[in-house]
């Protein structure tokens, strides 16, 4: 599951978020049983996984936090450590395997998480979405990126289309939802681009420019993700 988890992504975002870092294996810890995989019937392949948590939320949209991933995650290990009762559950990321895309597993693994949520007794599902095609577009906001619709009227981004078409509701930007840094050379490493002096970067897969401190010797990626809403039952 870890493997396929983490293929998909650029280099720069595989174990190099503090707070993911810190707390992802706490999921197979504290929360099993929402973690899930679907398995090739014919052979012995995972083809898609996903992974999800319990969270303490109001449910008023207005109320999601900036932080995304990062902060559903510090939400979950707290409200446990807290002895808390969760009141809703946070998707934190589906990967199908790239020779199944095209499929339908996407929608099919968001079906199966919300019967996960479901089936503990919470009445809502919210995702921190990663739009797969933001990274054409760096420069464009999120906010008007997940407005963007086709001329059929759907969402322009394949994964926001597919939360909505399955009953997904937007909710807002998650401005802050992961954040990197590294050294200078860390960067160009992860990028294969030299960054000679201190600004603005676009980088292959990145969603926004990577801030480059050349005199600091410091890069900082902060990548926004868009909220999505579930009612679970």
């Amino acid at each position: 599951m870890r493997g396929l988890g983490a293929s998909p992504w650029p280099e720069f975002l595989v174990g190099h978020d503090e707070v993911v870092n810190r707390l992802w294996d706490r999921l197979y810890e504290l929360w099993p049983d929402y973690q899930f995989a679907l398995a090739d019937p014919d052979g012995d392949d995972l083809i898609a996984v996903g992974n999800c948590l319990p969270i303490r939320w109001d449910g008023n949209p207005a109320t999601l936090p900036p932080g995304g991933i990062d902060a559903v995650l510090e939400n979950g290990v707290a409200t446990v450590e807290a002895g808390a009762e969760a009141t809703a559950a946070s998707a934190l990321m589906i990967v199908v395997a790239p020779d199944r895309l095209g499929l339908g597993l996407s929608a099919a693994c968001l079906g199966v998480m919300r019967g996960i949520v479901a089936d503990h007794g919470l009445a809502s599902l919210v995702a921190p979405v990663r739009p797969t095609e933001k990274h054409r577009y760096p420069l464009i906001a999120m906010e008007r990126y997940a407005s963007w619709r086709r001329a059929d009227g759907s969402l322009f981004d394949p994964w926001l289309r597919t939360h909505e078409r399955v009953g997904g509701i937007g909710a807002g930007v998650a401005s802050e939802s992961m954040t990197i840094r590294g050294r200078v050379a860390e960067w160009e490493d992860w990028t294969g681009l030299p960054m000679p002096e201190t600004g603005s970067y676009v980088v292959p897969g990145a969603l926004v420019p990577v801030e480059i401190d050349r005199e600091g010797d410091m890069g900082v990626y902060v990548e926004p993700n868009y909220w999505m809403v579930h009612r679970a039952r």
